[in-house]
């Protein structure tokens, strides 16, 4: 990076780091779900940005990883930094069993895209006949006190739960970075490229997407056991659902996938439109069913159409802070 980078990388950390304490409440959430978005959009842009594999199914692992932290504490009252070393363990295992059924038997692109989604699916139905996490009902966790910061239990102030998140954002910015200049993202950008030619220059494409698809998935359960203790309830169908899948990876596709800074504007730039529908909708009284996601349509199409590679690689131009 040069010195404009840098200082603009500078700016926005330090930015990061004391809104909490100009800002209010409302502002704190929105704070909060834009670096959710951000951190959940890395895990996804590391499988197919590096990777070149497409997954539509990445809420099953959000989902598992929320449920079996939250089960843990409900039933047993094993706190969330014990109950993520099980949704981790869960989720690579999953993502395992999965990528091998299809790198394996050649299952690749769309039909890859499929399998992910059909997971998700198979998975959210078997949940809502899981009596023991609620099934449809929900599983609802015990709301203590906001004004008291218990970080074991991760309870607190919404101050708090925002530097988790900001903690957890820049991990994965950190780790994503190392990744992509390192021999395991070389091999994924040439997988991504053309996987022929690289199995035939002696790339073991197999493990290699293997590791892809685990690592992205164990990303994905720190953000489920975000998601159970800040929301305090779970249903299967919100959060296995596919448009939660379209969710994560919105941010990527509009900031710019295959970047390591693509997600992070992708996610400001959606939570910022999110939250901006959201009160026009209600200043013209407006009680439409669907009037968000057809606004994201209209992002999303408005960008493919004039912005092809997202909006990260068109700033950074504009900025000059990189090639």
């Amino acid at each position: 990076m040069n010195r404009r980078a840098i200082a603009l990388l500078a700016c926005v950390s330090f930015g990061l780091l004391v809104l909490p304490w100009i800002a209010d409440n409302y502002l704190l959430s929105l704070a909060t779900l834009f670096l959710f978005h951000a951190y959940t959009g890395q895990a996804w842009n590391l499988m197919m940005g590096f990777a070149g594999q497409l997954s539509l199914g990445h809420a099953l692992y959000l989902g598992v990883g929320a449920y079996s932290a939250a089960a843990l504490y409900f039933h047993f009252g094993i706190g969330p930094w014990a109950g993520i070393w099980l949704a981790l363990l869960l989720c690579v295992v999953l993502a395992v069993a999965i990528g091998a059924l299809a790198f394996r038997y050649g299952i690749s692109g769309v039909y890859f895209t499929l399998l992910t989604i059909a997971f998700a699916e198979f998975t959210r139905i078997g949940f809502d006949h899981f009596d023991w996490v609620g099934a449809s009902g929900g599983m609802f966790l015990k709301v203590a006190q906001r004004d008291q910061i218990d970080l074991l239990n991760l309870r607190g102030t919404p101050a708090m739960f925002y530097y988790v998140m900001l903690t957890l954002a820049a991990a994965a910015l950190g780790l994503s970075a190392w990744l992509v200049r390192s021999r395991a993202g070389y091999y994924w950008q040439a997988i991504r490229e053309n996987e022929q030619a690289a199995a035939a220059l002696g790339v073991p494409t197999f493990r290699w997407k293997i590791l892809a698809v685990a690592v992205s998935a164990a990303m994905m359960a720190p953000a489920g056991v975000f998601h159970a203790f800040y929301y305090n309830n779970l249903f299967p169908e919100q959060i296995f659902g596919i448009g939660r899948s379209i969710e994560i990876l919105l941010g990527p596709i509009i900031g710019g996938i295959g970047t390591l800074f693509g997600p992070i504007v992708g996610a400001a730039v959606l939570t910022l439109f999110a939250a901006g529908t959201t009160e026009i909708v209600t200043r013209l009284g407006w009680d439409l069913p669907g009037v968000k996601q057809l606004m994201y349509g209209a992002l999303l199409l408005a960008v493919v159409i004039l912005l092809p590679h997202g909006i990260w690689p068109m700033l950074k131009r504009r900025l000059r802070i990189g090639p």
